[in-house]
């Protein structure tokens, strides 16, 4: 089998199309469509099926799902280990972090990195869904939750604060809320379908559930997009609704933290880019953590 083909398969399960699969692929659509053609007639069997909400995978398409996203893995981690000698700095560093750490924190970080290792080739994936390191979906991992695989070189940098925050221009339209009882008065930001995030949020007198908000959004940077806009009140980092000028609200009545965390894998530990990105990203975070507590 043409591993060619097996990339292809694993673009169209990872996107949901033939065109989103060929963007990432670099193809065109008709030259990947040509791919799925070819592996049907090889293996003897449909992978997909049309349907009006699109291609739809037959079961042997969801069998082979985890194969080749464990194959992809590890076919990206084998590109960025022989991108450079493990005593060496030039090579690729592949990060994970959530939507809102990779777009509001980490870039000026990985600006002042490029600055002192210019050799280094910086690879960021944003995902609020923890990624796999010891699979190597990613070699560093930025996580707002303490690591649980074993195996992993680990440092708990501190507790990240939240609390409710709104736009200085909704707070003089709308004035603030003084207390949970009259928040309903208010439009409140916060999630759409992810309900194991809903779930975790603590700190309320009354019930979280998706129907207090009146704009629902599973995007962080979408709610913090609607909170900066003066769309009503949201939950922020401390830090960051700082840096975006934001007003807080019942600060007494409201709150609650999150671990930060920096993990890789302990068997990259010996490969000098590794190692000094896990150190500057420790360095850098801590500095962030620290911001927010001073103020």
């Amino acid at each position: 089998m043409d591993w060619d083909l097996f990339q292809s398969l694993h673009a169209v399960l990872d996107t949901g199309s033939l065109s989103a699969a060929a963007r990432q692929r670099g193809l065109t659509q008709p030259t990947l469509g040509r791919h799925i053609e070819a592996l049907e007639q090889r293996l003897g069997a449909s992978l997909f099926t049309r349907s009006p909400r699109g291609l739809q995978p037959t079961e042997l398409a969801l069998s082979l799902r985890d194969h080749l996203a464990e194959m992809s893995a590890a076919a990206g981690a084998a590109v960025r280990d022989a991108s450079g000698a493990a005593d060496g700095i030039a090579g690729a560093v592949r990060i994970t972090a959530s939507e809102i750490m990779g777009v509001e924190v980490l870039p000026a970080m990985m600006a002042a990195f490029r600055h002192k290792h210019p050799e280094v080739e910086i690879e960021l994936a944003l995902s609020n869904r923890p990624q796999d390191l010891l699979r190597r979906d990613a070699d560093i991992a930025v996580r707002m939750m303490r690591p649980t695989q074993n195996a992993l070189l680990a440092r708990k940098i501190g507790m990240v604060g939240l609390g409710f925050y709104a736009a200085p221009d909704y707070i003089e339209r709308c004035g603030a809320p003084q207390s949970m009882q009259d928040i309903d008065d208010h439009p409140i930001v916060g999630y759409d379908r992810d309900i194991p995030r809903i779930a975790a949020i603590d700190g309320l007198d009354i019930a979280v559930n998706r129907e207090m908000f009146s704009f629902r959004s599973d995007n962080d940077l979408a709610q913090l997009a609607a909170v900066r806009a003066g769309y009503g009140v949201g939950a922020v980092q401390h830090t960051i609704a700082r840096r975006c000028g934001l007003t807080p609200v019942m600060p007494a009545s409201f709150g609650f933290e999150l671990e930060l965390w920096v993990a890789m894998h302990e068997n990259l530990k010996g490969a000098r880019r590794m190692r000094l990105m896990f150190d500057h990203l420790v360095e850098g975070l801590s500095a962030f953590v620290a911001e927010g507590r001073a103020a």
